[in-house]
């Protein structure tokens, strides 16, 4: 080109941009727009024909100089278009760990500002079983002093959250499990409850044929509760045994059709 370049001639420069983009080993496609980007550039979009980029476009930015007479070329990208197909939006690993995802050897640590976890020296009143006839003031400050326990504790927030998952999850009262049993799991012998101030909602299953080590809700409830008659009767499950002793045998006489009475 010459002459001063202007904004209309940098629209104008669609063989300079696509020239560069076949210098650079690329196919352009057809030419889509040209788009003025400021007084002294402008960006010229192409389709982009690559396996895996549907919805694509090459976009070349063109430019000029006050006074200059030659074009420009500043920059070749690819950017995606309208439709274009996407990778889904980044989350990072912290965010996409899910109940469930743990397997053997795996190791996974709590955030330093974890809310669900707190210094071991602050009073949560967690440890303290009240059964136990312990006031939980004096036991939390003298565990305070002596630096005792475990070195992080479950915070409120993060025993509320669990107890909140725990009672809306399969194993809370609300489940179908629980709606179709005869008793809850509280007046179970097979449940033991848990310590501290989750003992009055929550406890573990000790029946290997039901929740076993699982916790579950006290209102929980399945058919393998401590309670549960059995159905009477050494025979069937379903019938009662047949006892043939509350019948009379009786002999019939060979070919005379005639049947015995009875009473006889």
């Amino acid at each position: 080109m010459t002459g001063v370049v202007d904004g209309p001639r940098l629209l104008d420069a669609v063989d300079i941009a696509r020239g560069a983009l076949i210098d650079d080993g690329h196919e352009p496609g057809a030419h889509r727009a040209a788009v003025t980007e400021g007084e002294w550039a402008a960006a010229h979009y192409f389709d982009a024909d690559l396996v895996g980029y549907r919805g694509w476009q090459w976009c070349v930015v063109v430019a000029g100089a006050p006074g200059a007479d030659t074009v420009t070329v500043s920059e070749v990208v690819l950017l995606p278009g309208e439709g274009a197909l996407l990778a889904p939006q980044w989350v990072p690993w912290n965010e996409r760990v899910a109940a469930g995802d743990l397997s053997a050897g795996d190791l996974l640590a709590a955030d330093a500002d974890d809310v669900r976890l707190v210094p071991g020296y602050v009073d949560t009143a967690d440890d303290v079983d009240l059964a136990d006839g312990a006031d939980p003031d004096q036991v939390a400050e003298v565990a305070g002093e002596l630096g005792l326990g475990r070195e992080r504790v479950l915070s409120r927030e993060g025993r509320d959250e669990a107890a909140t998952r725990w009672y809306e999850g399969d194993r809370g009262p609300d489940s179908e499990m629980a709606q179709a049993a005869p008793y809850a799991c509280c007046t179970c012998g097979f449940y033991i409850p848990l310590s501290g101030t989750l003992r009055v909602a929550f406890g573990a299953c000790a029946n290997e044929y039901a929740a076993d080590a699982q916790v579950v809700s006290a209102e929980f409830g399945c058919g393998a509760h401590s309670s549960v008659v059995g159905p009477s009767g050494e025979g069937s499950p379903a019938y009662d045994a047949f006892d043939d002793g509350v019948l009379e045998i009786v002999a019939v006489g060979a070919g005379t059709g005639a049947q015995a009475d009875p009473s006889s």
